[in-house]
């Protein structure tokens, strides 16, 4: 039993380190995936579902569900683009084809999984929106490991230029990403500047300094990533891209277009996508599966062509 542990450990650590080497050198984006209770009636609403077409919160997230097994098992959505992909935590039971769906997308697909671990914004204060409290975390990140999760990913949102509120966001981000990263996880830090922000220049460019601060004092050898809004600013965010605490930066669409995030993201050579409503742009319950796969491939086309 003790040979079949040390079996299962070494290949557990061999996974790992292939992981790690495809996000930090893999030619391609990170999907994001992880609608969650609150997205999810808006990205099934684009999607040709409507309120109307569910009764109940378990058949809105079989609904979703659906919509994110079709775009997995779609040929265009492989690691030649996608090197990564963030779930949303009840995602963690579905299956695919018999697999739990952390495990096809590695197993089946080449594609890291990721697991988004936030549990919502607290209301504005500060002119930023703080992550809730997340209960039993300890708990998640233990399970996330057991099922091959990489790492996870958080979000807080940043609505103005306001130096208390940012540092509070990025102050409460990185005490949360030291407990992921004690559970053996890489973390994705994503403090979002809204794109509607009146002062989104001058707030990424503290945001940017309030992050460097935080590197600063993570210890030698731990490694964040970080998400973050296209800026308004090319090549705002290089010095975080090339910190030594960071293993990729990554773009979120926040709104944007299809092509305007993907025309501001190839202004940032040293950015990577990690786009939702950008991936699922123009793509509806009501195609078939032939149109659906060549409107998916269109657009992980673009998204791939900008990130790299």
């Amino acid at each position: 039993m003790r040979w079949q542990t040390g079996i299962n450990e070494r290949e557990s650590d061999m996974s790992k380190a292939s992981q790690r080497e495809q996000i930090e050198t893999g030619a391609g984006f990170i999907a994001a995936l992880d609608q969650s209770g609150g997205s999810t009636p808006k990205a099934l609403a684009l999607y040709g579902v409507g309120d109307s077409d569910y009764s109940s919160d378990e058949e809105m997230f079989a609904e979703v569900q659906r919509m994110r097994e079709r775009i997995i098992l779609c040929d265009a959505f492989n690691r030649d683009k996608v090197i990564g992909a963030i779930l949303f935590e009840r995602t963690l039971d579905e299956e695919i084809e018999g697999r739990k769906v952390a495990d096809y997308l590695w197993s089946q697909k080449g594609i890291v999984p990721f697991l988004k671990t936030d549990k919502g914004l607290e209301d504005t204060a500060d002119g930023v929106q703080m992550m809730k409290p997340v209960p039993g975390l300890g708990s998640t990140l233990a399970r996330a490991a057991e099922m091959g999760i990489f790492g996870t990913k958080a979000r807080s949102v940043i609505h103005e230029c306001n130096a208390v509120g940012i540092a509070a966001v990025v102050g409460q981000q990185f005490d949360e990403a030291r407990k992921v990263l004690g559970a053996g996880l890489v973390p994705i830090i994503e403090p979002e500047v809204s794109i509607k922000s009146q002062t989104k220049a001058e707030a990424e460019a503290r945001l940017r300094d309030e992050i460097l601060s935080q590197l600063e004092e993570l210890d030698a050898g731990q490694e964040v990533m970080l998400k973050l809004t296209l800026p308004d600013e090319a090549g705002l965010y290089d010095e975080l891209a090339d910190h030594p605490r960071v293993l990729r930066v990554v773009a979120l669409s926040g709104g944007y277009s299809t092509d305007e995030a993907c025309a501001l993201l190839a202004r940032n050579d040293k950015m990577t996508a990690s786009f939702s409503r950008a991936l699922t742009e123009g793509l509806t319950k009501q195609m078939s599966d032939a149109e659906f796969a060549e409107a998916l491939s269109t657009n992980i086309g673009k998204i791939h062509r900008a990130s790299v």
